[in-house]
């Protein structure tokens, strides 16, 4: 097999994880190449437009800093707006988690990943991994624009969100047969919510749902009832749901962009025609649709619920998490929420980041090893950023040692970790 390039560290996959796994890899000295499928780092932030990561904060205290603190907060600088009061947080979670310009997020993980030395490849996907002989690693080969290419890394990273990578490099991955719905997100303008008549327009939304024209949740999380003030409050932000589609692979993730636009379609001819939004407009849409779940490996270490709820301190653990269980549904109100006891912040084992069978493999993100409920809080940008980090601080240390990730001591991950910023579990 020929290969084009040698590299220390391949991520694969730019978004929540991956961006802050290159920038922390690049930063520890490891030649690094990030492969992105789009031509837009930041993932579900940017192209899935949610540019409202969180949590970093549990009970009033930082608990997730490092690389990926350092672009959300610069963004907000750089945007001239504040932060949450994180020391007020008996709060709703959804009002911790930080606002952010996806513009300036993009453009300053691009200048930061560049700045760490790490060769960027956008348009480009994984068509097929090979362990190289020896055990040295992986030979990838990439599916570019114009044509295939091949890359020999010494450590690999998933951070596709979905186990393609560890699917391709015949990992175990588990693939729930029922999946969390999805959102595709917009920016609604050109009407004054307090001068519309909800009610009246809920009862017309009914009736075309009734009629087999519209489903509920193409204005909302709610299966039962009509809520069109749900969409219309959040400006079309995060504020429906597509369901029953499984976008782990191309046919599915077809699926369901045409599932998600088609839905925003109906429901703005529906909108149109009613009272006071004759102007309404879809000023922006995201490129994609926000996926909650598709795949997930299966590691040498699974945090279940019980480990997730309890705030188990694992003897491996590399980064802290924070959210509550947050299981979207497509039955009833279309969301189960459970919030953590006051005082519990979960911990990741580096386990949980190593695929069963694996060498010189890791993964970061939501398709860590986890049951689904823990999943559902384990999934959310902070914590997938603080993975990120890990999984880079990790590969630059086996790559450099030549021992496969599971061989570094835990001792010398944290004090890489800690000398880039990051927060270790005590």
């Amino acid at each position: 097999m020929h290969v084009d390039r040698h590299y220390d560290v391949m991520v694969i996959g730019g978004g929540s994880a991956g961006v802050i796994a290159a920038i922390q890899a690049g930063r520890a000295g490891a030649k690094t190449l990030l492969i992105e499928k789009t031509g837009l780092l930041g993932g579900t932030l940017t192209n899935g437009g949610v540019n409202f990561p969180g949590l970093f904060h549990a009970w009033g205290r930082q608990v997730i800093a490092g690389i990926g603190w350092e672009l959300v907060s610069r963004s907000v600088a750089e945007a001239g707006e504040t932060l949450p009061d994180f020391t007020d947080y008996k709060r709703g979670h959804w009002l911790l988690q930080v606002r952010v310009n996806a513009f300036l997020y993009a453009a300053l993980s691009d200048e930061a990943v560049v700045a760490a030395g790490v060769d960027i490849l956008l348009h480009a996907m994984p068509a097929a991994l090979t362990e190289a002989r020896g055990g040295d690693g992986w030979d990838v080969t990439l599916c570019t624009k114009t044509g295939l290419t091949t890359c020999h890394a010494r450590v690999v990273i998933d951070a596709t969100g979905d186990a393609n990578a560890a699917s391709l490099a015949g990992l175990p991955v588990v693939i729930p047969e029922e999946t969390q719905p999805a959102t595709l997100s917009c920016l609604a303008s050109g009407y004054d919510i307090a001068q519309l008549d909800l009610a009246t327009i809920n009862r017309a939304f009914d009736a075309e749902v009734k009629a087999g024209r519209l489903d509920y949740t193409d204005a909302s999380w709610d299966t039962t009832a009509a809520n069109v003030g749900a969409w219309l409050g959040q400006r079309g932000a995060n504020a429906s749901h597509v369901h029953h589609i499984n976008a782990r692979d191309s046919a599915g993730k077809t699926r369901l962009e045409l599932d998600g636009r088609g839905r925003l379609l109906r429901l703005y001819r529906f909108l149109r025609r009613q009272p006071g939004l004759e102007k309404l407009d879809i000023a922006h849409l995201a490129p994609e649709c926000g996926v909650r779940e598709t795949a997930i490996i299966c590691g040498k270490r699974t945090v279940t619920a019980a480990d997730y709820c309890s705030g188990r301190r694992w003897d491996d653990a590399v980064c802290y998490a924070f959210y509550p269980i947050d299981l979207h549904t497509s039955d009833g109100g279309g969301l189960r929420v459970a919030p953590l006891s006051e005082g519990v912040v979960p911990t990741v084992p580096r386990g949980a980041l190593l695929p069963e069978g694996s060498r010189n493999f890791l993964v970061a993100g939501r398709c860590l090893s986890s049951d689904r409920l823990a999943n559902s809080a384990l999934r959310v940008q902070a914590t997938c950023m603080a993975t990120g980090q890990a999984a880079g601080a990790m590969a630059a240390l086996s790559a450099a040692k030549g021992v496969d990730p599971e061989e570094v001591p835990v001792v010398n991950v944290h004090a890489l970790l800690r000398e880039h910023g990051a927060i270790i579990p005590e």
